[in-house]
């Protein structure tokens, strides 16, 4: 793992999607991994900006998001399929096909979950993660101290 140091939250939101940036220049049907949350909005920003500007293009990418809350629908305004497409998802060229984000109001979620994680699979696993740690540590909905081995 290298970690990189930088000024501030803005120039970390620039170099982050420099880093994807080039990860899709070098692999254009790249797996991503999203996350929600406050610490990936600035480079989400980017993101659209190097789209809009420089052409990079999503239209071979899969994404894969990391979580979502149980019980809430889709076009829930706090559900992560809602923030994902109105931080990223809408403002890019990505194919609605190639957006995996976990169904939040599915009768049986270890079904769900076990389709999820099986499609990863299939797709060649993630090549590059975008995570967020919060301030206890957690990363997703996995608290500190969880099992390194835990499944979806």
């Amino acid at each position: 793992m290298r970690v990189i140091i930088v000024k501030d939250y803005k120039e970390m939101s620039r170099r982050a999607a420099k880093v994807v940036a080039n990860r899709i220049g070098k692999k254009p049907d790249l797996v991503l991994g999203l996350a929600t949350g406050s610490t990936p909005v600035g480079m989400y920003s980017e993101l659209i900006r190097m789209h809009k500007e420089e052409g990079l293009d999503f239209s071979k990418v899969r994404s894969f998001n990391l979580d979502e809350y149980c019980g809430l629908s889709s076009d829930h305004p706090q559900s992560y399929h809602y923030f994902m497409h109105d931080k990223l998802f809408n403002h890019i060229n990505i194919r609605p096909e190639n957006i995996y984000i976990p169904i939040g109001d599915v009768e049986n979620a270890n079904i769900s979950c076990e389709w999820y994680e099986k499609k990863i699979k299939e797709e060649g696993g993630i090549d590059l993660q975008i995570l967020g740690i919060g301030r206890d540590g957690h990363i997703g909905f996995n608290e500190p101290g969880s099992s390194l081995g835990s499944r979806t």
